[in-house]
Protein backbone atom coordinates (compact mmCIF):
# COMPACT_ATOMS: atom_id res chain seq x y z
CA UNK A 1 0.00 0.00 0.00
CA UNK A 2 1.26 3.23 -0.90
CA UNK A 3 0.47 5.66 1.83
CA UNK A 4 -0.04 9.36 1.15
CA UNK A 5 2.76 11.14 3.81
CA UNK A 6 1.56 14.59 5.32
CA UNK A 7 3.18 16.40 2.20
CA UNK A 8 0.95 14.57 -0.24
CA UNK A 9 -1.94 14.91 2.10
CA UNK A 10 -1.31 18.54 2.16
CA UNK A 11 -0.85 18.98 -1.76
CA UNK A 12 -3.99 17.08 -2.28
CA UNK A 13 -5.97 19.40 -0.20
CA UNK A 14 -4.34 22.37 -1.35
CA UNK A 15 -5.67 21.32 -5.28
CA UNK A 16 -9.20 21.05 -3.95
CA UNK A 17 -8.97 24.36 -2.54
CA UNK A 18 -7.25 25.50 -5.37
CA UNK A 19 -10.41 24.53 -7.98
CA UNK A 20 -12.59 26.24 -5.86
CA UNK A 21 -10.89 29.53 -5.45
CA UNK A 22 -10.56 28.78 -8.97
CA UNK A 23 -14.11 28.58 -9.63
CA UNK A 24 -14.51 32.00 -7.79
CA UNK A 25 -12.55 33.57 -10.29
CA UNK A 26 -9.98 34.92 -7.48
CA UNK A 27 -6.27 36.05 -9.05
CA UNK A 28 -3.66 33.81 -7.25
CA UNK A 29 -1.04 36.34 -5.78
CA UNK A 30 0.99 33.60 -3.79
CA UNK A 31 1.23 30.11 -3.71
CA UNK A 32 2.97 28.50 -0.77
CA UNK A 33 2.60 24.30 -0.96
CA UNK A 34 5.23 23.65 2.28
CA UNK A 35 3.35 22.20 5.38
CA UNK A 36 3.22 24.75 8.53
CA UNK A 37 4.16 27.82 6.04
CA UNK A 38 1.51 29.89 6.01
CA UNK A 39 -0.92 30.94 4.61
CA UNK A 40 -0.76 28.41 1.39
CA UNK A 41 -2.91 30.82 -0.82
CA UNK A 42 -3.14 34.93 -0.97
CA UNK A 43 -5.54 36.10 -3.59
CA UNK A 44 -7.16 39.23 -4.86
CA UNK A 45 -11.11 38.66 -5.83
CA UNK A 46 -12.75 41.25 -8.99
CA UNK A 47 -13.11 44.24 -6.64
CA UNK A 48 -9.08 43.96 -5.83
CA UNK A 49 -9.49 42.43 -1.79
CA UNK A 50 -6.72 40.51 -0.56
CA UNK A 51 -7.76 37.21 0.64
CA UNK A 52 -5.80 35.04 2.87
CA UNK A 53 -6.61 31.19 3.01
CA UNK A 54 -5.29 28.37 5.11
CA UNK A 55 -5.43 24.85 3.70
CA UNK A 56 -5.33 22.05 6.29
CA UNK A 57 -5.41 18.36 5.54
CA UNK A 58 -7.69 16.64 7.80
CA UNK A 59 -7.40 12.72 7.68
CA UNK A 60 -10.13 10.27 9.12
CA UNK A 61 -11.47 10.71 12.17
CA UNK A 62 -10.74 13.85 13.07
CA UNK A 63 -13.15 16.92 11.85
CA UNK A 64 -11.56 19.24 9.75
CA UNK A 65 -14.47 21.88 10.71
CA UNK A 66 -12.59 22.01 13.97
CA UNK A 67 -10.87 25.22 13.58
CA UNK A 68 -8.04 26.43 16.02
CA UNK A 69 -9.53 29.93 16.61
CA UNK A 70 -6.43 30.79 18.29
CA UNK A 71 -4.06 30.07 15.83
CA UNK A 72 -6.50 31.73 13.36
CA UNK A 73 -6.54 35.27 14.92
CA UNK A 74 -2.39 35.40 14.91
CA UNK A 75 -3.10 34.91 10.70
CA UNK A 76 -6.07 37.10 10.79
CA UNK A 77 -3.87 39.87 12.33
CA UNK A 78 -1.25 39.12 10.24
CA UNK A 79 -3.62 39.61 7.18
CA UNK A 80 -5.00 42.71 8.43
CA UNK A 81 -2.12 44.73 8.33
CA UNK A 82 -2.29 43.66 4.33
CA UNK A 83 -6.03 44.62 4.59
CA UNK A 84 -6.64 40.79 3.45
CA UNK A 85 -9.68 38.48 4.59
CA UNK A 86 -8.62 35.06 6.77
CA UNK A 87 -10.24 32.29 5.44
CA UNK A 88 -10.22 28.52 6.69
CA UNK A 89 -10.15 25.77 4.08
CA UNK A 90 -10.30 22.00 6.21
CA UNK A 91 -10.40 19.29 3.92
CA UNK A 92 -11.35 15.84 5.12
CA UNK A 93 -9.63 13.35 3.88
CA UNK A 94 -10.71 9.61 4.31
CA UNK A 95 -9.48 6.21 2.51
CA UNK A 96 -12.72 4.93 0.68
CA UNK A 97 -12.69 1.25 0.75
CA UNK A 98 -12.59 1.60 4.82
CA UNK A 99 -12.05 5.15 6.66
CA UNK A 100 -9.56 3.41 9.08
CA UNK A 101 -6.96 2.80 6.52
CA UNK A 102 -4.66 5.46 5.59
CA UNK A 103 -5.36 7.28 2.02
CA UNK A 104 -3.09 5.60 -0.34
CA UNK A 105 -2.04 5.98 -3.91
CA UNK A 106 -3.66 2.96 -4.24
CA UNK A 107 -7.06 3.58 -3.16
CA UNK A 108 -10.38 5.45 -3.78
CA UNK A 109 -10.47 8.37 -1.18
CA UNK A 110 -13.57 10.44 -0.06
CA UNK A 111 -13.33 14.40 0.39
CA UNK A 112 -15.34 16.19 3.39
CA UNK A 113 -15.09 19.61 2.61
CA UNK A 114 -17.47 22.33 2.92
CA UNK A 115 -15.64 25.39 1.44
CA UNK A 116 -14.03 28.63 2.62
CA UNK A 117 -15.08 29.76 5.92
CA UNK A 118 -13.88 33.62 6.89
CA UNK A 119 -12.63 34.24 10.02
Amino acid sequence: MNVLDEQELHNLAMNIVGKEIESRKWEFLAVNSQLKRDPQFVCVDAQNKKHFVIVRAISYPDNPQDIDYVFMETVKEHAMKFEAKTHYAGVGLANAENYELPVSKDNDYIVNYNGLVEI
